[in-house]
């Protein structure tokens, strides 16, 4: 997977310097949160593909993003398509 122009992502609180978006970083979280909502393995793959997607056309337009706007664009669309995958997306930063 790629992405075309180069989006900074701001990270939490900016206390860690910023870093360039990686859209294969996103796909494998949105993966983990559907294999940990126990969703097999295929329709796992197709609704990640399927979130990234519409986070990359939400992203087309901003230069950066904060790493929260990020989760919570990502959590909506996964929301979408698996709402229990999507509450383990949104409450993964809070439980660590």
């Amino acid at each position: 997977m790629s992405q075309g122009g180069a989006i900074d992502i701001i990270k939490r609180n900016g206390r860690r310097p910023s870093e360039a978006f990686e859209l294969e970083k996103l796909h494998k979280s949105i993966m983990a949160a559907l294999l940990s909502a126990r969703t097999a393995p295929g329709q796992a793959e197709s609704v990640a593909r399927a979130v990234t997607r519409d986070v990359s056309e939400w992203l087309a337009s901003r230069p950066e993003v904060t790493s929260e706007d990020l989760r919570r664009v990502a959590a909506r669309h996964l929301k979408n398509h698996h709402p229990d995958a999507a509450y383990l997306y949104e409450q993964h930063r809070i439980t660590l």
